[in-house]
Order: structure tokens, then C-alpha cells, then sequence
């Protein structure tokens, strides 16, 4: 017969006799639970110093058995007879009992190592819902950022688009003067007259030989006349900017009077002009503008007659005024 084999130092069982035993530890209680799943007989045994167990020993039968709410065993064993133990059972025994050693340390050292995963698991989680909360709190703020932009977006696209309705207006405002000017200047262009546009501006050339005698600065009758229609279109657009330039040839001025040079002659003749066109009180002194360019600005070769004739003019030039353009280029920046 094979039992189970209890080795208790200072528990003395023989045949005949009953031991009380409270069983604890876990593969005493596994042996417990074979003998009752068996014949219910467990052999307890002496070991000497070393633990090496002793040849005889003595069957109990398990006659009484309760378990505590703490999970020990309260047994009683009843004693039958003595037996010997071979030696094949007591290497059968250590081996199993090597054997049940072993399986606990592994089962210990996975028991660790599944806490070990389990707390690698929870800082798992810890940081990747850290770092999940902190990708999205970064994807508000970009999200944001990107909301702010189109907004910006949209108001540049709304001021781009009233720069552009303001500038195609002025376009139109300055083809619809230049033809106004054409209109009511059309008498004097065969004597020297030209309406023009360029590059966004109405310029209005007048020989000398319209305005001014040779070396003079004072507007004769007939150039009054066209000063005079010229500024009745200027009084109904207010919004024009209106630079008058005084142009000479290359012959040095030879008249009488304090005058400077040609530079001088130019810019007493842009004077007059601004003079003359400030006899209608409609037009704004503040829209006007006098400047003398000499002879530095020619049209024409001063080699020839034609050419001298040409570049002694007066320009009027005529651009739209750029103060509301400007505050909205400012605010595209």
C-alpha cells in the first residue's frame, strides 16, 4: 500500500493511539486532502538530525476531520499499525517532494513576475492615458491656432477684395475724368493741349505758348480760359490729388526780373498756374501742389525748335488719392 507520508518531529504516534494535528501549510494540507480522497491513512514518521527519516513509523487513520474559517485542518489520527519504509518509497517521496518544491518556486516566481507585468501594465496605462491627454490637449491648441488663422484668412480675403473694388472705382474714376477733361478741354488742343492717360494718372499738357509769353510767369487771357475749364472739372472731384510742374528748355533764362535760372521761371509758372485755378473757390487748396523741374525733365530733344517749343509746358497731373488704399495695405500686414 501507498500513503502519504508525514514527517513530524515530536509528534509520537503508535498503534492503537490517537494524535490530534492542525495542518497549516499548503502541502500539508494537499497531503490531507489526498488521504481523503483515498483510504484516509496517513504514515507519520521520526527524522533524525540531518532530516533523514527513520525506518519505522506508524499508519493513522484519519477519524475525525474540521476546517477553520482560516483555511487550516483540524484532524485526528488513529493509530493502526507500524510500518517500514523501503528505500524506493523514501527516494519516491523526496523526489516528489523536490519535485512539489520546485513547482512552488516557479509558481512563486511567476506569481512575481505577473505582479511585475501587472504594475508595468498599470504605469502602462497611467502613461499612455498622460500622454494620450496631452496629444489631444496639443491638438485643441492647434486646432485653435489653425481657427485664428482662417479667421485671419478671411478678414485679409475681405480687405484684398475691398482693395480691389476701391482700386477697379479709382480706374474707373480717372477714365471717367480723363474723358471729362477731354470733353471740356477739346477747344484748346490744337494749341498745344493734350489729355493723356498713364500708368493709373490724367496728365494734361499745355505749351508755354498757350500760358505765358517768352520769359514770362503770368498767365495770358487764352490759358486762363483753358485753366479756367480745366478747373470747373477739378472742382467736381474733390478726391484728386493735383500736382502742377513748371518745365523750361535747355536756353538759359535771359529776362529781366530776380529770378534764378530756369528752375526758378518753372516754378513761378507752376505758381501761377495754382493761382489761377484757385479763382474758382470750389477747388481745395489742400489738393494742390506747385513744383519747378527746370529743364531736367524733357520730352523732346532741345537740339531743335520743335523740341524746345514742346518741352517749355506745364503738366497737370492728376492721380487718385491713396490715404484709404494705404489703411487697407496696413492692415494686411
Amino acid at each position: 500500500m501507498e500513503i502519504p507520508i508525514f514527517p513530524l518531529n515530536g509528534a509520537v504516534l503508535f498503534p492503537g493511539t490517537s494524535l490530534p494535528l492542525n495542518i497549516f501549510e499548503k502541502r500539508y494540507i494537499e497531503m490531507v486532502d489526498y488521504a481523503l480522497s483515498k483510504e484516509r491513512y496517513i504514515g507519520m514518521i521520526q527524522s533524525d538530525e540531518k532530516n533523514k527519516l527513520y525506518n519505522i513509523g506508524c499508519i493513522g487513520k484519519i477519524h475525525s476531520f474540521s476546517e477553520t474559517t482560516d483555511g487550516r485542518y483540524l484532524i485526528s489520527l488513529q493509530g493502526t499499525n507500524c510500518f517500514k519504509v523501503k528505500k524506493e518509497l523514501e527516494k519516491k517521496y523526496k523526489a516528489k517532494e523536490e519535485t512539489l518544491s520546485l513547482t512552488q518556486d516557479s509558481l512563486r516566481a511567476k506569481n512575481q513576475t505577473l505582479d511585475k507585468l501587472q504594475t508595468s501594465l498599470e504605469l502602462l496605462k497611467q502613461n499612455s492615458e498622460s500622454a494620450l491627454k496631452a496629444r489631444i490637449a496639443d491638438n485643441e491648441k492647434l486646432m485653435e491656432k489653425i481657427a485664428d488663422r482662417e479667421n485671419e484668412l478671411v478678414d485679409k480675403i475681405a480687405k484684398v477684395n475691398e482693395l480691389e473694388g476701391l482700386i477697379t472705382r479709382q480706374k474707373q474714376a480717372m477714365a471717367d475724368l480723363k474723358e471729362k477733361l477731354s470733353d471740356a478741354l477739346l477747344n484748346f488742343e490744337d494749341k498745344g493741349l493734350t489729355v493723356e492717360a498713364r500708368n493709373g494718372k490724367v496728365y494734361v499738357s499745355m505749351e508755354n505758348k498757350l500760358l505765358f509769353k517768352s520769359g514770362s510767369w503770368t498767365v495770358e487771357l487764352e490759358g486762363k480760359r483753358a485753366i479756367s475749364r480745366l478747373g470747373d472739372v477739378l472742382a467736381e472731384n474733390p478726391d484728386i490729388s493735383i500736382l502742377i510742374e513748371g518745365h523750361t528748355d535747355n536756353i538759359p533764362y535771359s529776362g529781366r526780373g530776380s529770378l534764378n535760372g530756369n528752375w526758378d521761371l518753372s516754378t513761378k509758372r507752376a505758381t501761377s498756374i495754382v493761382n489761377t485755378l484757385l479763382e474758382n473757390l470750389e477747388i481745395l487748396p489742400q489738393n494742390l501742389t506747385a513744383a519747378g523741374r527746370g529743364e531736367y525733365l524733357p520730352i523732346a530733344s532741345n537740339s531743335t525748335i520743335d523740341g524746345r517749343a514742346a518741352n517749355r509746358r506745364i503738366e497737370v497731373i492728376l492721380s487718385p488719392k491713396l490715404d484709404e488704399i494705404s489703411q487697407i495695405i496696413n492692415t494686411l500686414d
